[in-house]
């Protein structure tokens, strides 16, 4: 679409022939302002991961640069262009003191606020865990994530508006969007702790000042600051209070990892149980520039990339060896745009003529930071990789 409206009725009967004829077109092809130089993983529902050139080139990424992923992705949704927010009805349920749907429009009513934070897919980083064993998925290198600021109202917020009191009972807040389940698979949604969701949780309205582009879940995508990606349930129709985490398959054996670690290449089936769910970002540090595989000068060399965690504690420090761990240098960390937001850094070194392997490590304030083998995290979806980073570099 592009029009002035967006009706939900063209929304339903997603047929297999869009997805087979985006095969081999470029990602602004595929989604209207995106910007070509971005790599399409996957046509439908789509898949765009960023380059490390792009994300060295901002400490915002813009929008047009911004990866995406998307499960499940409802028609009329490829293109940058906002989603009318008039008519659109969000679905408050389960254990509140009063159920109900409302108009989305009365977000533009109520007190907003804006937080500047790292958008990252769990997945990101999964190839890299294929030193240990093959992963399944898609093999997202780095580019996964980006630093953006969404604007909307907080949940609290709505809540305290609607006069809507929940049960205490109600520890989890369930979260689907308006989009409609592939074939052979369960309709999208995630729970998420009702108590975090209320301390931080947005209704966002907005990205970068703009009104948030269809692809990215508009009108409305309900926004956890300090989580992984998939948490952020995109173009938002309905939040139940319940007591218990959902069993649907996404959330309840999809995106989850193991409570115990488990050798690389083992069979592991989650459930409720034994794995908890995509939650809290690990402390992680990338190598923006050079990029992996660059061939350099002799002499002076910039090295610089970002750091990040899920913000419950700062960024301390980024440390950065050229000899493979056996000593390493403190890079000059520049400040976050928030608690949420990733730290930029760089460092100066002298490379000498030869091939050279580049680390990175961060440590925030907690003590937390990156193991040598992110492979001691290895898990059969390829979620969550932080190990430290590692990129091979040749000297001429």
């Amino acid at each position: 679409y592009g029009s002035a409206a967006l009706m939900v009725a063209p929304w339903l009967g997603r047929g297999v022939s869009l997805a087979q004829d985006a095969v081999a077109k470029s990602a602004s092809e595929l989604i209207a302002g995106k910007d070509p130089r971005l790599v399409v993983l996957k046509p439908f529902p789509a898949v765009l991961e960023t380059p490390r050139s792009l994300l060295a080139e901002h400490g915002q990424t813009p929008l047009s640069e911004l990866f995406v992923r998307n499960n499940q992705q409802p028609e009329g949704t490829e293109t940058m262009q906002p989603v009318p927010l008039a008519g659109w009805k969000v679905e408050l349920a389960g254990l509140v003191s009063k159920p109900q749907s409302f108009d989305a429009k009365i977000l533009t009513e109520l007190p907003s606020t804006s937080v500047e934070m790292v958008l990252q897919c769990s997945g990101n980083g999964r190839s890299l865990y294929n030193a240990g064993a093959q992963t399944k998925g898609t093999q997202w290198g780095h580019g996964g994530m980006g630093c953006v600021a969404f604007e909307g109202v907080p949940l609290a917020k709505l809540l305290e508006h609607l006069q809507l009191d929940g049960d205490r009972a109600a520890r989890c807040g369930t979260a689907q969007g308006k989009d409609e389940a592939l074939a052979g698979t369960e309709d999208f949604e995630h729970s998420l702790p009702v108590d975090e969701a209320l301390s931080r949780s947005l209704l966002a309205l907005k990205i970068n000042g703009q009104d948030l582009p269809a692809i990215h879940g508009g009108p409305v995508r309900l926004v956890t600051p300090g989580v992984y990606g998939t948490m952020h349930i995109k173009w938002l129709s309905q939040l139940s209070f319940v007591a218990d985490e959902s069993r649907n398959e996404h959330h309840a054996r999809r995106y989850r990892m193991p409570r115990s670690r488990i050798r690389p290449g083992t069979d592991f089936v989650a459930n409720l149980e034994n794995s908890r769910f995509n939650w809290r970002m690990n402390t992680k540090s990338v190598v923006l520039q050079p990029e992996p595989g660059a061939e350099l000068k002799a002499g002076p060399v910039t090295i610089s990339g970002v750091a990040f965690n899920d913000g419950a504690a700062p960024i301390d420090l980024v440390l950065v060896s050229t000899d493979q761990g056996q000593s390493w240098h403190k890079a000059q960390l520049e400040k976050a745009a928030g608690r949420y937001a990733w730290y930029p850094w760089s460092i100066k070194t002298d490379l000498p003529r030869g091939r050279h392997v580049i680390w990175a490590r961060a440590v925030d304030a907690l003590g937390r930071s990156q193991p040598s083998n992110g492979s001691v995290r290895w898990n059969p979806s390829g979620y969550e990789w932080n190990g430290v980073e590692s990129i091979d570099v040749t000297v001429s």
